[in-house]
C-alpha cells in the first residue's frame, strides 16, 4: 500500500487544542457545520497563507466524487453540488487531472466545507496539497516547512497543528498492471460490439457518478470522441429484451442497480433499495430492454475494463478498475510484452 503524501503536513481547525481529551477527541461545544462568514473566511484565507508560501498559484484536482446515494453532508444539497457556478461547463469540467487557478480552488474548498456533495484533494504535484475531512478539519501538505502561514493562521483565529500524515492521504491499495483505454482497448471493444458479447459501456466520469452508452459498429468511435478524461471504463453484454424476466429477478431487499433503454434508445440507471424497488419497475417496465447489476463487488462482473489515460498517452488517474478475468489475460499477456 503506497501514501501519497507530502513531508510537511498541518491540521487547520476551528477547535482550540486544549479542548481535546488524552485520545485528541474534541470534547468542547464548537459547531461541526460551516458558519459561511467570517470563520469560513478564515479557513479560506489560512488556504492562501500557505500556498502563497508554498509559492503556488494552480492546483489539480485529484480523485474527485460525489454522493452516488442520497446527500451525505449536513448541510441542505446544493444544486449541481455547486459546480455550475463554478466551471463553465458545470460538473463536467470537474474530473481528475482539470487545472484550476488557485481561487478556484479556494471556492472547492468552500464547498467542500460546507458539504455541498463534491469533493476531491488539491494538489501541486511535489509542493502542495489540500483537502477537506469531516466536521471543518482541513489538511494541507507541503514539500517544505511553511514558517509564516502557521503564525498569519493563528492570527485568523484558527488552529493549525502539525501531524505526520492526514488520514484522508490517498493510499495506492491495489496491486498489479491498471489496464489503460489506449487504441488497443478500443480495438478490443470494436471486436466484442462485432461479435454480438458486448452491449453497452459504463463511464464512470467522477466517483459517485456514471453514464451509460448503447454499444454499436456505428457508434464506439463517437462514444470514444466524448469520453471525460481519466473515466473508468467498464464494457458489459447486451441488456435482456426479456425485461419480465429481469425485474423478476429484483430480490426482496438489498441494493440493486437497474440499467435500461428507453423508447428512444438512451440508456438509463438508476440504484435502488428495497423502499423504492416500486418506482425503479415502474420506470424499467417499458423498456426496450433492461439488466440488473450488482451495487457491490459479486456477480456478474463487465467483460473488461480499463482507466483512461491523458492525451500523451501516460495513465495518470490513481485510481483502478476491478480486474476481471480478460483483464487478467491482458494483464499476462502485457507482461510478456504480447
Amino acid at each position: 500500500m503506497e501514501r501519497v503524501q507530502l513531508p510537511y503536513v498541518y491540521r487547520v481547525t476551528k477547535y482550540d487544542p486544549a479542548d481535546r481529551d488524552e485520545l485528541g477527541h474534541y470534547t468542547a461545544a464548537e459547531d461541526t457545520v460551516s458558519d459561511h462568514g467570517e470563520v469560513e473566511a478564515a479557513y479560506l484565507q489560512a488556504v492562501l497563507e500557505f500556498a502563497v508560501e508554498a509559492g503556488i498559484d494552480r492546483l489539480v484536482v485529484r480523485e474527485p466524487q460525489v454522493p452516488s446515494i442520497g446527500q451525505f453532508g449536513l448541510e441542505p444539497p446544493v444544486r449541481g453540488f455547486g459546480l455550475e457556478g463554478l466551471f463553465s461547463a458545470g460538473i463536467a469540467g470537474f474530473h481528475d487531472g482539470a487545472e484550476v487557478p488557485l481561487d478556484m480552488g479556494l471556492e472547492l474548498v468552500r464547498l467542500m466545507l460546507r458539504d455541498s456533495g463534491a469533493w476531491c484533494r488539491l494538489e501541486a504535484e511535489g509542493a502542495f496539497a489540500v483537502h477537506v475531512g469531516w466536521d471543518q478539519y482541513l489538511y494541507i501538505s507541503t514539500s517544505r516547512p511553511c514558517e509564516e502561514a502557521p503564525v498569519r493562521t493563528r492570527g485568523l483565529g484558527l488552529f493549525p497543528e502539525r501531524l505526520d500524515a492526514s488520514p484522508y492521504g490517498f493510499e495506492d491499495e491495489e496491486d498489479g498492471v491498471q489496464r489503460p483505454g489506449d487504441d488497443g482497448f478500443w480495438a478490443d471493444l470494436h471486436r466484442a460490439v462485432a461479435d454480438g458479447s458486448a452491449g453497452i459501456l459504463e463511464e464512470t466520469y467522477l466517483q459517485g457518478a456514471s453514464r451509460w452508452h448503447h454499444l454499436t459498429r456505428d457508434t464506439v468511435d463517437a462514444i470514444r470522441a466524448g469520453i471525460a478524461p481519466r473515466a473508468r471504463l467498464a464494457v458489459w453484454p447486451p441488456l435482456s429484451s426479456d425485461v419480465d424476466a429481469v425485474l423478476g429477478a429484483i430480490p426482496a431487499e438489498g441494493l440493486v442497480e437497474g440499467v435500461w433503454q428507453d423508447d428512444e434508445g438512451h440508456i438509463l440507471s438508476a440504484i435502488a433499495d428495497e423502499t423504492a424497488f416500486p418506482e425503479l419497475i415502474a420506470r424499467m417496465r417499458c423498456a426496450l430492454a433492461a439488466a440488473l447489476l450488482p451495487v457491490h463487488d459479486g456477480e456478474p462482473v463487465p467483460l473488461f475494463t480499463a482507466v483512461m489515460p491523458d492525451d500523451d498517452g501516460v495513465l495518470r488517474a490513481r485510481w483502478r478498475t476491478e480486474p476481471t478475468p480478460r483483464d487478467r489475460e491482458w494483464a499476462l499477456r502485457h507482461s510478456r510484452g504480447g
